[in-house]
């Protein structure tokens, strides 16, 4: 067998399986993003809330007016996504 057809077979192979793993990662996500809906509407609907992190690097931020910096650190402090650092930092104001 040629080398040159047996390389483009190995990157047609790798092609593949990357673009298989990128649809299944996808999936996943909008997966886990509907359970997270759903456990929020039965958290809501039961009364169950969870309390914030108390980070006190991020109350002074706010107290100092810097809210985008207060969003940085909680984003750090608590590994959460742009949207509910912003959230968070919006409710602890």
């Amino acid at each position: 067998m040629d080398y040159g057809m047996l390389l483009l077979g190995i990157v047609l192979l790798v092609a593949v399986v990357g673009l298989s793993s990128s649809a299944t990662e996808r999936r996943l996500g909008k997966r886990l993003d509907r359970v997270e809906r759903k456990l929020d509407a039965i958290a809501a609907h039961l009364g169950v809330t969870t309390a914030e992190p108390d980070i006190p690097e991020v109350t002074a931020l706010l107290r100092q007016g810097k809210k985008i910096q207060a969003i940085k650190v909680y984003r750090e402090r608590t590994g959460a996504d742009l949207k509910e650092a912003r959230d968070a930092v919006e409710r602890l104001a």
